[in-house]
């Protein structure tokens, strides 16, 4: 098994870490690892992630999803949790993502504004707050800046601070894309040099063949990125193995992306466990499934995670 960090590896406060070991211990696997249920994209990409299955337009979907699937805790922005949240309060930790925006503009200058504070997330009980930081952004300078004063309260509150870390714009796409080596490795060092937490982080792919020429030649222009060559047919246990190495001392989680088949996310699920991530926030893989189907597939993922004890 890969050497991974535990909560007990952590220098943070006393109530980071109260709040973190009830993320981590008294919920599901109960293991020190993490299941969380995303609920964010409604903003981040629209209604049309509803579509496959309408019941889960609904919060309260996802909130019974939640509380029956024994998750660690569920991603809210902060509509949602101070419409739909009351009856759950105390029974499904909860994220109050406190940053995002539409999907309606192009990424090449990504930057996601405040919607919600840290004093949000304690009104509300939340476990934890959740930031997406856009590494590579045009924007950078303002979206660390920000992340600065949202890391500062988190100090001051005792709150575990989580970091979207997600390589965008124009010069990200120029090498090699946002899902390149290079470019998730490069972002699980930013959120653990910027003082994440935790880092939650797409897995890196395979450059696309017709990509590649260009990749290439872009990992040789600069000593910074030379390391990476040779590692385009690397697997998917061994790009994430660097990733984590990256992030440090803080805890990594994969994110589930796009809807597939049971068997690819499950695979996915056992590599990142493999790997030596904490745990995984798998949100369209759960909720566009028929609520059966989700309880289903999160007992699977369950059960597999119970052999990554952290």
């Amino acid at each position: 098994m890969e050497k991974f960090v535990s909560l007990k590896e952590l220098e943070i406060s006393i109530g980071k870490r109260a709040r973190l070991h009830r993320m981590l211990y008294d919920k599901g696997n109960a293991n020190g690892t993490l299941l969380i249920l995303p609920i964010d994209q409604g903003l981040e990409h629209g209604p049309m992630d509803f579509f496959q299955n309408p019941a889960s337009k609904n919060p309260e979907y996802e909130l019974r999803l939640a509380e029956e699937g024994k998750y660690s805790a569920i991603v809210f922005h902060i509509g949602i949790a101070q419409k739909y949240f009351r009856e759950y309060a105390g029974k499904v930790p909860l994220i109050l993502k406190i940053n995002g925006k539409t999907a309606v503009p192009s990424d090449k200058q990504s930057f996601s504004p405040l919607d919600a504070s840290v004093e949000d997330a304690v009104r509300l009980g939340a476990d934890a707050v959740g930031y997406t930081l856009y590494t590579g952004s045009p924007s950078q300078d303002r979206d660390i800046a920000q992340l600065n004063e949202v890391r500062r309260d988190c100090e001051k509150f005792g709150m575990p601070l989580f970091v979207w870390s997600y390589p965008r714009g124009e010069a990200i796409e120029a090498k090699g894309g946002k899902d390149s080596l290079y470019a998730v490795d490069y972002a699980a060092r930013a959120a653990n040099e910027l003082g994440a937490d935790i880092v939650k982080l797409n897995m890196p792919k395979k450059v696309k063949a017709e990509k590649l020429g260009e990749y290439k030649a872009f990992l040789s222009k600069s000593e910074d990125s030379k390391p990476y060559i040779g590692l385009e047919d690397a697997t998917d246990l061994e790009r994430m193995k660097m990733v984590v190495e990256s992030a440090g001392k803080t805890l990594v989680l994969v994110s589930g992306g796009e809807k597939a088949d049971d068997r690819s996310i499950v695979e996915k699920a056992e590599t990142a466990m493999k790997a030596g991530c904490t745990g995984l926030i798998f949100g369209r893989n759960m909720w566009q499934r028929k609520h059966g189907d989700a309880l289903r597939i999160t007992a699977q993922i369950k059960e597999m995670m119970k052999g990554y004890p952290r």
